[in-house]
């Protein structure tokens, strides 16, 4: 009986793929700017304006006009938390990655957090402090 068993092919292992493909129709990012000497301040329209700037020197006039939203700034800290259409995450974060002075002087966009969710931004579980 064993011979039989010995003898007869395992069946065909099949796999399927699924992939999730993310519905939301936007992302948000918090970003930071940091530039190499302190003191250097933006209002939140020079802020804007630097995004589209970055946008348009990578990608060109079309892409510029991406819609992107800047829903909190401070100006303090030049810190944001924008809205971007998903589409256009890629470029964004790209045209940002990039982006390596403003007016002459040497800066540098920090992504500290990208999310589909709004509400996942509220909080960083890595600054988490438990009592």
């Amino acid at each position: 009986m064993w011979s039989v068993l010995e003898k007869m092919p395992a069946p065909a292992t099949t796999y399927e793929r699924i992939v999730y493909k993310n519905p939301s129709e936007h992302h948000y990012m918090k970003v930071c700017l940091e530039f190499q000497d302190h003191g250097v301040g933006l209002n939140v329209a020079q802020f804007k304006q630097l995004l589209i700037s970055a946008l348009k020197d990578l990608f060109g006039e079309v892409d510029a006009a991406l819609p992107l939203d800047i829903l909190t700034y401070e100006e303090k800290t030049l810190s944001a938390i924008l809205r971007i259409c998903s589409s256009g995450l890629v470029k964004l974060w790209s045209s940002l990655t990039l982006l390596g002075s403003y007016k002459g002087k040497k800066c540098a966009f920090r992504v500290i957090q990208v999310s589909p969710f709004l509400l996942a931004l509220s909080g960083n579980s890595r600054e988490l402090v438990l009592d």
